[in-house]
């Protein structure tokens, strides 16, 4: 089995290194992150063993999962391109880093772009991919499969939308959250304890999420079904265009998308 080593600790390679675990040994997985700290408080919670250097990771692996900021990429790559052989596969989960920089600062051949979401570190993670299928292996694309199914699901998509992926997925649980705490909050107000409000409008959430996802019908579709003529949720729908929660959604998706490019 070819092994798996990721370069970063944070949330996202936590989560991607704990689901890889399901499918692969952690005999077969390696780690490393500048903090030496978590590095040894990750090795106890998992097994999996971390090494002192990216390049001592990367000689020792065939798919390199880049686990660190876009800002600091060519800073924690710097003097990798002198372990990268022509059969390394390089993963990368930064927003706005294009296929062709990674490369540059690699000088890997084979590169997959990701953007994975938080909901990963429960399983229910969804990632955007691409890469040329031309320059992979059935046998390797086989473990990229693997590596994403393990955390979620996970859809590929031509590079040019990978920054809409971003909005629609990588930053968008931001929103969600935000969400969830102003409608406790609301909540809260009419009687209801801070838990209370968080478990009924959470479930409600991941309920809908399912409920949307199974029918496959449209999300205006299912709006309506809730909103009952002359009922309660047609009077809050219509506070909630009036203070135009549509185009206040639309001006962040604008924002994280012109971030994206400039990370770029």
């Amino acid at each position: 089995m070819s092994k798996i080593g990721f370069i970063g600790m944070g949330n996202m390679g936590y989560a991607l290194m704990n689901g890889c675990l399901k499918f692969f040994d952690k005999e077969n997985v390696l780690f490393f992150d500048t903090n030496t700290d978590r590095c040894e408080e990750v090795k106890s919670e998992t097994g999996v063993d971390f090494v002192s250097s990216v390049n001592e990771l990367v000689e020792n692996v065939k798919f390199v999962v880049l686990a660190i900021k876009p800002q600091v990429y060519e800073v924690a790559l710097d003097g990798i391109e002198s372990s990268v052989n022509e059969d390394t596969i390089i993963i990368s989960l930064a927003p706005g880093i294009t296929v062709d920089k990674v490369k540059d600062l690699t000088s890997a051949q084979k590169v997959i772009r990701t953007m994975p979401n938080t909901p990963a570190m429960v399983g229910e993670g969804m990632t955007g991919i691409c890469y040329d299928e031309e320059v992979f292996s059935p046998d390797e694309e086989i473990v990229i499969d693997k590596i994403f199914n393990s955390v979620g699901k996970y859809k590929k998509v031509d590079e040019d939308l990978m920054n809409a992926v971003v909005c629609a997925s990588g930053s968008s649980p931001a929103y969600v959250f935000m969400f969830i705490d102003y409608l406790a909050k609301s909540v809260e107000k009419l009687g209801l304890t801070r838990d209370e409000s968080i478990d009924f409008v959470a479930q409600t959430v991941l309920g809908s999420a399912k409920l949307l996802i199974e029918t496959g019908e449209d999300p205006d579709v299912l709006k309506e079904k809730v909103c009952s003529p002359g009922g309660t949720t047609i009077e809050g729908v219509k506070k909630l265009d009036e203070n135009e929660l549509e185009k206040a959604i639309d001006e962040a998706t604008q924002a994280c998308f012109k971030r994206c490019i400039e990370l770029q």
